[in-house]
């Protein structure tokens, strides 16, 4: 398989594992919560409403890895 291929691999399992565990924490977390209906965000939510969704942070990953390829095959 090409080195590329490995580099995605990679990333798409370390990703995949980490919001897994994000998954399971947030689900724990809504246990918790009291009310029926809605309740108040967190602060740091509140501040940063997109910096942790999933994603964003593909799309994110997938722009850095295509304009690297894309100046690695220009330079190259």
């Amino acid at each position: 398989m090409s080195t590329y291929i490995w580099v995605l691999l990679i990333i798409v399992i370390v990703m995949s594992i980490y919001l897994l565990f994000y998954t399971f924490s947030v689900a724990k977390g809504q246990k918790a919560v009291k009310g029926k209906y809605d309740s108040s965000l967190d602060d740091s939510v509140k501040e940063h409403p997109y910096l942790w969704n999933p994603i964003f942070l593909s799309m994110l990953v997938a722009t850095v890895l295509i304009v690297g390829f894309i100046f690695y095959y220009v330079f190259k």
